[in-house]
């Protein structure tokens, strides 16, 4: 069984190939020619399954197109949340929220679970013990508040993630870093306060930068939403044989 993931999220690509839930090299791609980077891999081999989750809505000549370079095809966006409610999780939630939630159930099953992705957007996903979906929350993520204060005031500087932020800033520039870098931090701290019973996995581009500024047992899982296009695509090719 080899099966072609694609995430498509909202400043990069990733692809791989997984033979059942085992991962392959993951290719990392951020341009337009999103079409063209999907298409170089296919050319070399057809895919028993392909899932592709997007976070914008799959062009409509994609799945006629891709239909006929794959055994079976599973898209994953605002238009196709057939996925979502099979794994009986509500269709409101983005396609690599479910994919994420998909995999921390798996790997952690039987436990209750905080699910942290550090992206574009922060986004906190809960799961009981039970594996039953409790809810979730969204906030802007760090490169989006240090852009928003940068865009949508007069005369603050656009400032890169700081390696040390200080506690308190002694100057423009440190005093936003401070505010973002803290403000986060407590956002973290706070739900981890009012769960402290569950398995917490951080996932995405930001994961270790607050993992390591925190002293609680935490999991960084970096390819949790491919792991969890991996589950989808092995029950979608065990169910369709």
């Amino acid at each position: 069984m080899r099966n072609l993931l694609v995430e498509i999220g909202n400043t990069a690509t990733k692809l791989t190939w997984s033979d059942g839930i085992t991962l392959g090299k993951t290719f990392r791609y951020q341009g337009e020619k999103v079409l063209e980077f999907i298409q170089s891999t296919l050319d070399s081999e057809k895919p028993d399954v392909m899932v592709i989750s997007s976070a914008g809505d799959i062009p409509s000549k994609w799945e006629s197109l891709f239909s006929k370079q794959c055994g079976k095809l599973v898209l994953m966006d605002s238009k196709h949340s057939n996925v979502a409610s099979a794994y009986s999780l509500p269709t409101w939630l983005t396609p690599d929220r479910t994919a994420s939630v998909i995999a921390s159930r798996f790997l952690f099953s039987g436990k209750s679970v905080s699910v942290f992705d550090f992206g574009t957007t922060l986004t906190i996903d809960f799961i009981d013990a039970q594996g039953n979906y409790k809810g979730g929350l969204t906030s802007p993520g760090c490169r989006t508040r240090f852009k928003s204060i940068y865009r949508y005031s007069k005369a603050l500087p656009l400032l890169d993630t700081p390696e040390n932020p200080a506690v308190y800033g002694d100057s423009m520039a440190s005093s936003i870093e401070a505010g973002i870098i803290s403000g986060i931090m407590f956002e973290i701290e706070g739900h981890l306060d009012n769960n402290p019973d569950n398995i917490v996995v951080f996932t995405g581009g930001d994961a270790n930068y607050f993992a390591k500024r925190l002293k609680n047992s935490i999991f960084v899982i970096c390819n949790l939403v491919l792991m969890g296009l991996a589950l989808i695509a092995k029950n979608f090719y065990e169910s369709n044989l």
